[in-house]
């Protein structure tokens, strides 16, 4: 499992993808926000109405809880748990794993329910795991052609004090 996103960005033209997506996917589900967060608690993207609360500090709960929920899965046997829902009074979120290093969040309220939720993210994630799959590949092609400047060095180091 890969986890994290180490040193992974997108172009502009990704971004856009990405922001089209999720602004579909909220439009078909009626749910109010949807975020992206990487494993290691980075926000991503934010779409749709802005939250009320520290966006940072959500996504670092969130990359949290999603890893706390895996440990749970391993536990029972499983190996892992790729969607996770928490329902409130007011106001639920419905998060899901996406090409194993992003985590879409999606908040929603009683405008819509979760069986619509469910069926629309379904789409989506599929969509955004394409779209992250081939950032990722790009990010390891690119990473293979970079000269390795740290190559040697630990020789180098050593030969300056001998």
């Amino acid at each position: 499992m890969t986890v994290g996103s180490a040193s992974w960005s997108f172009t502009e033209g990704d971004f856009e993808s990405i922001s089209q997506t999720l602004q579909r996917f909220l439009y078909d589900s009626n749910a109010r926000c949807a975020m992206l967060v990487d494993r290691t608690g980075q926000l991503v993207a934010t779409v749709g109405e802005q939250p009320s609360f520290d966006p940072t500090a959500f996504a670092t709960l969130t990359a949290a809880d999603f890893s706390a929920n895996d440990q749970l899965a391993r536990l029972i046997g499983e190996t892992d748990f790729n969607t996770l829902f928490h329902q409130g009074e007011k106001e639920s979120m419905y998060l899901a794993d996406v090409a194993r290093r992003v985590i879409l969040v999606v908040l929603f309220d009683n405008r819509t329910t979760l069986g619509l939720v469910r069926l629309k993210m379904k789409q989506a994630v599929d969509e955004l795991t394409k779209l992250f799959t081939a950032v990722f590949a790009r990010e390891k092609r690119a990473a293979g052609n970079r000269p390795n400047f740290l190559a040697g060095a630990d020789d180098e180091i050593d030969r300056l004090f001998q």
